[in-house]
């Protein structure tokens, strides 16, 4: 956590960092001012930090002159020695008011209340992951075929690519069988996983898993060897050679 202190006495300077050290080893201390003109001045010259720790007065006036002259969006945690000016705090993103002399139990509640409301949580990352996980499983995992007077349901695992001939759609299997489907490639693109499928030109859309070759065709074009199928030497469109790399190097 990095913090920025705005504190015109000297020893307070001092025993604050000194309780910051004491509460939380990892928080670091951008730097340490003492007037209004040098608060304003280095807002503007630098990235704001994580929190600020702002007495309210200082030695050209009183801070609340800083937010006057420049915008501050980041939490305050405001320190001073009266607490008259405790309301006009509140207005200005305020995370808590400690009265001087700061006790180390105050500034871990005040800390602790910067952390509860303006922290990242730290499983935000996995959490979103696992969310996009559910959002995937949207996509369909199967396909229900009619096979004259039957019925199959083939896996999209088991898919090695979708393809159009003449005005009809179909599928192919990792096992090289074909059935037709009555979908057109553009509905199947938003119905499987783009993770998975990628459409390589105006009449394929291949899986990831059945690619067995990628070969240099021309200069701005590549040649794709699919296993166990039939379906050889597909060529991806110039167009989507540089998606088609992405795809590939996730």
């Amino acid at each position: 956590m990095k913090v920025l202190i705005i504190e015109d006495e000297n020893l307070a300077t001092q025993k604050l960092i000194q309780l910051l050290n004491e509460v939380d080893s990892e928080i670091e201390v951008l730097a340490t001012l003492e007037s209004v003109e040098d608060s304003v001045n280095w807002f503007r010259q630098n990235s704001l930090p994580d929190l600020v720790f702002m007495d309210i007065q200082l030695d050209d006036g009183i801070s609340f002159e800083i937010f006057d002259a420049i915008k501050i969006d980041v939490p305050i945690i405001f320190t001073t020695a009266y607490n008259k000016y405790a309301i006009r705090a509140f207005k200005v993103n305020s995370v808590d008011y400690l009265l001087k002399p700061i006790e180390k139990n105050a500034l871990e509640s005040a800390l602790g209340k910067f952390k509860k409301h303006y922290v990242k949580d730290p499983d935000f990352e996995s959490k979103i992951e696992r969310v996009i996980g559910q959002i995937s499983k949207s996509f369909k995992e199967r396909f229900f075929i009619k096979v004259g007077v039957y019925y199959k349901s083939v896996r999209i695992d088991d898919i090695c690519c979708f393809f159009v001939e003449g005005r009809s759609t179909f599928l192919k299997t990792s096992e090289n069988k074909t059935y037709d489907l009555d979908y057109s490639l553009e509905q199947l693109q938003k119905m499987i996983d783009p993770n998975l499928f990628f459409r390589v030109n105006r009449n394929f859309l291949v899986n990831i898993n059945a690619i067995d070759e990628i070969v240099s065709y021309s200069t701005s074009r590549l040649k794709l060897n699919l296993k166990n199928s039939s379906t050889n030497e597909l060529i991806v469109s110039r167009d989507k050679v540089p998606d088609f790399k992405k795809w590939m190097d996730r």
